[in-house]
């Protein structure tokens, strides 16, 4: 009866249902604190483990082939998080914390990206503070999850991107059992607003138009930094834009999300075939906002596609 239930309630949450998640979830986090007991003892990290794999269970639960499994699915993922913290206490490199779970094999699977998974979490995350929304969409909700790579963006140290992840996953964690039988409509319609923006946006730089949008979009005093090794102003920003566009490179926009003053963007460089390595496969850019406008940005480069 227990794995049927278990059953029941993972198609539910597939199929949208939170409440059935935080159902699931309620059912076996003391088993999942005593996997993680086991392995790191009565600390925080403990806790820290549980929730990070939940929150990474959640992007995931489509990818989940038999929903009456679901419970080793969960410990495993939990048992990876513990691992990656004994290495690090042993001060060995920590891999990529995005893979806490086997990647997805299917072309046709995709990010989590559906409605009304994604506008749950973007109301509990509306509930974070600036600094911890920054760093928990980047670990989340892009391909942006090395702690070097988050730090370089957000103007911060790895160590503090390490603390604020741990006070966000604790938080997020409480919002979204807070909030696991509301309805979302207006952080979905605010979502897609952002998104249809944000290409209105990309499209009016791409017609040549850039420096208008980066004069009205941008505070006059806003900071840029790129990859954390180089910062300026708007005039920074007008240079790579004017270097990057008078060479005939497209930008293809391919994911956003927005968090009230907290802004990402995923996109594509598509280089002529005159100079196919002008610009770096992809970039990730974090936005701050002020009163709607561009108080600092935040850019990173890679070189494939990160989803």
């Amino acid at each position: 009866m227990a794995e049927e239930l278990d059953e029941s309630l993972v198609r539910s949450a597939q199929a949208g249902d939170m409440a059935a998640f935080a159902a699931l979830v309620e059912r076996h986090r003391a088993a999942l604190r005593a996997t993680a007991i086991a392995l790191l003892g009565y600390t925080d990290d403990a806790e820290d483990a549980v929730q990070d794999a939940l929150l990474t269970a959640l992007q995931r639960l489509p990818e989940l082939r038999e929903p009456s499994a679901v419970v080793p699915w969960l410990k495993a993922a939990v048992r990876n998080n513990c691992r990656q913290q004994l290495r690090a206490r042993k001060a060995v490199p920590v891999a990529d914390p995005g893979l806490l779970l086997p990647p997805v094999t299917s072309p046709g699977e995709e990010r989590l990206e559906q409605a009304a998974t994604a506008d749950w979490i973007r109301r509990g995350l509306d509930g974070l503070s600036a600094p911890i929304r920054e760093v928990m969409m980047l670990r989340y909700f892009s391909g942006v999850t090395q702690y070097r790579q988050i730090a370089a963006l957000c103007g911060i140290s790895p160590d503090t991107v390490a603390s604020r992840l741990r006070d966000g996953r604790r938080a997020l964690a409480q919002q979204l059992r807070q909030t696991a039988e509301a309805s979302f409509d207006e952080a979905g319609a605010r979502a897609e607003a952002w998104h249809r923006e944000s290409a209105q946006i990309v499209g009016s730089m791409l017609d040549g138009s850039f420096g208008t949008v980066v004069e009205d979009w941008y505070h006059p005093h806003a900071l840029v930094d790129v990859m954390g090794l180089i910062h300026g102003d708007r005039s920074l920003l007008l240079d790579m834009l004017d270097w990057t566009f008078s060479a005939d490179v497209g930008v293809r926009l391919h994911h956003t999300m927005a968090s009230k003053d907290v802004l990402l963007w995923e996109a594509d460089f598509v280089n002529p075939p005159s100079d196919p390595e002008h610009c770096p496969p992809t970039m990730v850019a974090l936005f701050s906002l002020e009163q709607g406008r561009v108080a600092r940005m935040g850019i990173s480069y890679g070189t494939h596609h990160p989803g």
